[in-house]
């Protein structure tokens, strides 16, 4: 049997602009695919169910193609992706708890982020069941002298509801389980039946701190869907597509946010090994970029200021002043901060060699952002799968395998530092024009796919229209999905003291976690 991604036709990266196409395959193509990702020849980029099937996301990372094959669903049950490739697990769970599908042989039957209280407000299906009320079941850690030590999910400051179950022998983590999805959003049955303005919204509500991310994969996707050409130059007519100056907005904003979270996280990582003045140095240029957001786009965060056909906010000259007056000062006062973090023996005792998360679970659970670039994963989806302006634009993609604490610090430092070039280009060359586009009616049921590196990495919005272009299915994927377990695997062996170290170095979303 040839290589699924070859079987399938797998689409070129040009699916950018165009509807998604999807083929139903069989299941021992399904069982294929598994094999493939298991096997490193594919990578998984997510799994969800619609009406009667489960699609499956797949990155061909050889030839930088995506594709999505779905497989019927007969009975109520499906073929477990989760028995051959572990990152799917979690997935698979979601999907009992939202749609009452069954994964045959998945080696996790538990629920995962339904914990028996969501009545019937959270599912999109009728026949899934309520999670039963009996205590959730942590697995099992046998041998001498063990303790367990239960943290959350409630937690201090504004940290979002989480439980850690730690398993040590004396002060040793021989296990970590994690559980999540507490804030019961109910996001994915928000966007049944929701327009595409609310659906919108909706996105860039799915993770707070990646709004921008999250805003410009849905318009990506609701754009592809509808067939919209890209980089619609001045005096284009209705339905031409996004404006040429709206992309390379976008793409201020995105770097803006990039910056503005790398920064927090430097600052935040030294202050949970006790070096506060990173954190206060760090956030108040943190606090720099916010506030040239908000200058900028009328919002600190850039909330709701990406809409399907463009922006909704132009850059004025006093705008883009100030942005100029923000990279100096970063580029000015930042070296500092990374020459005292290089500099401080007990720092850099406390990252170095700490959380170490190995080079080929990075790869085999496709790790995005900084937790796989710090370990050997060299992807990101500006470069890899490119989308405008990013196609236009040069930049270096930084890249360690030490894998630990230290390791994820140098990523953010170099990438802060690309994201202050990529923000100067974007000024340099930013086109006149309009900002926004209308887009062309949906006239008949389609889809598309978005897929935006976010600061945490690649954010994966899909979804489905209805001809009268209200939403009939959205699904969107955190890069958190395939960060959280690795969170697990690097804290064995640790202190429980080094814990906060490594969560922080990963900082993954709960928010972008719970569906």
């Amino acid at each position: 049997m040839p290589q699924i991604a070859e079987m399938i036709d797998i689409a070129p990266a040009a699916f950018r602009g165009q509807p998604m196409p999807r083929r139903t395959v069989t299941a021992a193509q399904w069982d294929q695919a598994a094999g493939e990702a298991a096997g490193g020849t594919l990578t998984l980029l997510s799994l969800w169910a619609t009406q009667g099937a489960v699609q499956m996301a797949l990155l061909d990372p050889a030839r930088r193609t995506v594709g999505i094959i779905g497989i019927d669903v007969r009975g109520g049950k499906f073929p477990s992706v989760g028995r051959l490739h572990a990152p799917a697990q979690r997935l698979e769970r979601t999907i009992r708890d939202l749609h009452g599908l069954i994964p045959e042989d998945a080696p996790d039957a538990r629920p995962w982020l339904d914990h028996g209280r969501w009545g019937d407000r959270h599912r999109l299906s009728m026949a899934a069941q309520a999670a039963s009320h009996v205590a959730y079941e942590f697995l099992p850690v046998e041998g001498e002298s063990l303790h367990q030590v239960p943290v959350g999910p409630v937690h201090a400051g504004i940290i979002e509801p989480g439980h850690f179950r730690f398993t040590a022998q004396g002060e040793t983590v021989v296990r970590l389980e994690e559980r999540l999805g507490y804030v019961h959003k109910g996001i994915d049955a928000l966007m049944q039946g929701a327009t595409i303005a609310r659906g919108a919204e909706l996105a860039g509500r799915t993770s707070g701190d990646s709004t921008v991310a999250y805003a410009w994969a849905f318009a990506q996707a609701v754009e592809a869907a509808l067939g919209a050409a890209l980089g619609a130059g001045p005096g284009a007519g209705p339905g031409a597509g996004v404006p040429e100056r709206a992309l390379w907005l976008r793409a201020l904003m995105a770097e803006l946010e990039r910056l503005a979270n790398h920064l927090g996280d430097v600052g935040a990582i030294c202050n949970d090994a006790a070096f506060a003045m990173m954190l206060a140095h760090c956030g108040i240029l943190r606090e720099r970029v916010l506030r040239t957001a908000d200058l900028c786009f009328g919002h600190r965060f850039m909330r709701d200021r990406i809409v399907p056909g463009g922006v909704t906010h132009d850059l004025t000259p006093d705008g883009e002043a100030a942005l100029h007056a923000l990279l100096a000062e970063v580029g000015r006062k930042f070296p500092r901060l990374v020459a005292l973090y290089d500099t401080t023996p007990s720092l850099l005792d406390r990252t170095v060699s700490t959380g170490r998360l190995k080079p080929e679970l990075a790869a085999r659970f496709g790790a995005g952002g900084h937790v796989g670039r710090a370990s050997g994963r060299d992807f990101d989806t500006r470069r890899d799968l490119a989308y405008a302006p990013y196609d236009r634009l040069e930049f270096r993609v930084p890249v360690l395998d030490a894998g630990d604490v230290n390791a994820r610090v140098w990523i953010r430092i170099e990438e802060i530092r690309e994201s202050l070039a990529l923000i100067a280009e974007c000024l340099r060359r930013m086109p006149a024009g309009p900002i926004f586009a209308d887009l062309p009616a949906a006239g008949a049921a389609r889809e598309g796919l978005g897929l935006v590196e976010s600061f945490r990495g690649d954010v994966l919005v899909w979804l489905m229209l209805e001809a009268d272009g209200t939403i009939a299915r959205c699904h969107m994927r955190d890069p958190s999905w395939f960060q959280w377990p690795l969170l697990e695997a690097v804290i064995e062996n640790n202190i429980i003291a080094d814990f906060p170290l490594c969560n922080k170095s990963f900082n993954c979303s709960y928010s972008g976690h719970d569906l």
